[in-house]
């Protein structure tokens, strides 16, 4: 088997018609060929060189499909100038609209990778608002997945930027700051849940996502606990089982009450996350309570019930 060294891309590249007009299909059968005839770290050199050269979108997909699947950092630099269109728009044919799904795999692609090198491109695109939001949407995603803290600022501005057209990229930059889990994030995720627009249905998962947010960071923060104590009163009742999941991680006796209060919330599915979240702060004790209470509904009794009944077969 040759080494990369004595590998002619050129001529690879000329077997498998890449950069012509072919049809995809067959392009993408004949590098299905190539799995069975090169090593791994032939193949990923191969297909970073077909990456520079080939201008179709379904055969990029595929190509870069496959090297996420190796995750070797020789891919980061193609996989990025891919993402940012430098240097190499592939076809004057197509434009930049064309290549919305193969410069998000891109991003994914590149978050895998888990090389902070990456961030600053990934920012590029995010904060770039004449960008294609689906590709903004997925470098906040990845920015996320790196868990680099340089990244925390201007997803912060991100979140908390009203005049951002799309709500759904604020809400991916505050799962973002979630899963990257600075505390610098606090304010801007509080301040999403105190702003009145909230009660707008577009950002009903703006504040789901907020308070999720919160709930990893799990700060010990009056103004926080106050946000998510007020987000009880939300008219979304996901906004309400939201916060009584993020409230269940302060562990103190007022989250506790105010967890307890929300059995006589006129949803059902807010009573019944109710009763699992009280369960899981005090055990057995809560749910007998709840069963032999005249002042909690059928829904919660039955809740309760079921608890009860799962942890006696668990038990046996």
């Amino acid at each position: 088997m040759a080494d990369n060294k004595s590998l002619d891309f050129n001529i690879i590249a000329s077997n498998c018609l890449i950069a012509t007009d072919v049809d995809s299909e067959k392009v993408i059968d004949l590098l299905k060929a190539l799995l069975l005839q090169y090593s791994e770290m032939q193949l990923i050199a191969i297909f970073n060189y077909f990456l520079k050269i080939e201008y179709r979108s379904e055969v990029l997909c595929w190509i870069i499909k496959e090297l996420d699947k190796f995750r070797d950092s020789s891919s980061l630099a193609p996989l990025t100038e891919l993402l940012l269109m430098k240097d190499h728009t592939p076809n004057a044919n197509y434009d930049r609209e064309y290549y919305t799904n193969v410069r998000v795999l891109c991003a994914r692609a590149i978050s895998n990778l888990k090389n902070h090198e990456s961030v600053h491109a990934l920012l590029y695109c995010l904060n770039n608002k004449n960008e294609n939001y689906k590709i903004r949407l997925s470098c906040a995603d990845a920015l996320g997945k790196l868990g680099d803290k340089y990244a925390v600022a201007s997803l912060i501005d991100v979140v908390g930027d009203e005049e951002e057209k799309s709500v759904y990229i604020r809400e991916s930059a505050a799962v973002a700051l979630g899963l990257i889990g600075d505390m610098r994030a606090v304010d801007s995720l509080v301040r999403v849940l105190e702003n009145q627009n909230g009660i707008m249905d577009k950002f009903t998962y703006l504040k789901e996502k907020a308070i999720e947010a919160l709930c990893r960071l799990s700060p010990n923060n009056d103004r926080a606990f106050n946000a998510l104590k007020n987000s009880l009163n939300d008219e979304n009742p996901q906004v309400r089982i939201n916060s009584i999941e993020a409230l269940m991680e302060y562990e103190n006796d007022e989250a506790y009450d105010l967890i307890k209060d929300m059995l006589l919330d006129e949803d059902e599915e807010v009573q019944k996350n109710a009763v699992i979240a009280l369960y899981n702060l005090s055990g057995d004790n809560v749910l007998k309570e709840i069963i032999n209470s005249e002042k909690y509904s059928q829904i919660c009794k039955e809740e309760a019930q079921d608890i009860l009944l799962n942890e006696g077969e668990e038990d046996d």
